[in-house]
């Protein structure tokens, strides 16, 4: 009796040997990559086959974690796919920004499931409340389910409200009630540490090329327009402007200005060493994008910005005139690029004071001049 207990004994000790070794070989399967494997495609079939049953078992095993999300913060997240990333580089990346907790489980779904062909490189929206489930299927078909949204250099607030609504869901109300409190913005975005009460985000709604779902709201809109607006004002630059004796609200109004007078890339640090040589002899700034952002709308023109001005149009009563007022207007006119803050942090080093349309050539370029009497010389060129 002993020796046929031992015998079972032993037989059970073998089975369950077996089923382990057999778990760990089919698990091994997932972690050991085939050699000159292209990244982001499929291995090979698994189904029906020893590897594919342990991997079933396994992610059985983990089923409760599969549905169990990463956090409770659904604040949208971008999350970018670079191309010739493999799954496992995108599992981890996707572990790294806390929007899963185990990289190594993302990657067993995907591969039992043989879905790694259709994860693509590009850009998602995706949130740390999605379970590895629903952040797969994300992957999959979230390129399908984008806006490609547009903004360019240059354009006031209205303008932009008015490029995201005619390019996605939003309307430009929604838009425009989102972004008017700028100082809501200030608890996620210090760079925002320097707006004045009443102030709107006018100015650091940084243009660029936007992937934006196509559930996504305005406020996450907006969002990512500041997201991406930290990543090219960096701290640095910041600490760039305070050693010009400029705060960054200060380094945006002006690099507004340059951004509504510049044609040519070339002559933006020239335009920005007009205005600060002004700025540093107390003259006024008489920018014409000035007038035209206090004058708002033109209903016969069909246009925000007024042209040509004329001489009853300079001497419209709003701080923001800088024919009448001295100093920089309360505010930034546009939303500017990165190469006219650059302009402002990183200007020529003129004697210039003066600037004007090169109203021969007709090419966007400018005359500039050191002295208002070589102004109106220029100027008389026209005539």
């Amino acid at each position: 009796m002993a020796r046929k207990r031992s015998r079972r004994s032993t037989w059970r000790w073998l089975v369950a040997i077996g089923v382990v070794l057999f778990f760990c070989g089919a698990i091994g399967a997932v972690l050991v990559p085939r050699l000159n494997r292209p990244a982001l495609s499929s291995g090979p079939e698994l189904s029906g086959s020893p590897a594919d049953w342990g991997l079933g078992l396994y992610l059985f095993l983990r089923r409760g974690d599969l549905e169990r999300p990463a956090g409770t913060d659904a604040t949208p997240v971008t999350f970018t796919i670079h191309p010739g990333q493999s799954v496992m580089e995108v599992a981890q990346a996707l572990e790294e920004a806390g929007l899963i907790r185990d990289a190594f489980l993302f990657r067993a779904y995907v591969r039992y499931h043989g879905l790694d062909r259709e994860i693509e490189a590009g850009e998602y929206t995706l949130n740390k409340t999605m379970t590895i489930p629903q952040i797969v299927e994300a992957l999959r078909s979230g390129r399908q389910a984008e806006w490609t949204v547009r903004v360019r250099e240059g354009l006031r607030l209205e303008e932009v409200a008015e490029a995201i609504a005619a390019q996605t869901h939003l309307s430009a109300q929604a838009i425009l009630e989102a972004a008017r409190d700028g100082l809501r913005w200030r608890r996620d975005f210090p760079f925002l540490a320097d707006l004045p009460p009443g102030a709107t985000l006018e100015g650091y709604l940084f243009p660029d090329t936007y992937r934006l779902a196509r559930d996504a709201t305005a406020e996450a809109m907006i969002r990512r327009m500041l997201e991406n607006f930290g990543r090219k004002v960096t701290s640095e630059k910041i600490a760039a402007a305070r050693a010009r004796g400029l705060s960054l609200h200060q380094v945006i109004t002006l690099a507004s200005i340059v951004e509504r007078e510049a044609v040519l890339p070339e002559e933006r640090p020239l335009i920005a060493s007009v205005y600060l040589n002004r700025l540093t002899a107390g003259m006024k700034l008489d920018a014409d994008p000035t007038v035209q952002y206090a004058l708002g709308y033109q209903p016969d023109q069909k246009t925000w910005w007024k042209s040509p001005l004329m001489l009853e149009d300079l001497q419209v009563d709003s701080p923001y005139n800088t024919y009448r007022y001295p100093g920089l207007p309360p505010g930034p006119i546009a939303n500017p690029g990165l190469a006219s803050i650059e302009a402002v942090l990183k200007p020529a080093e003129t004697d210039y004071f003066y600037f004007m349309a090169d109203c021969i050539k007709k090419d966007g370029s400018h005359w500039f001049a050191r002295t208002h009497e070589e102004h109106l010389r220029n100027f008389r060129r026209c005539q």
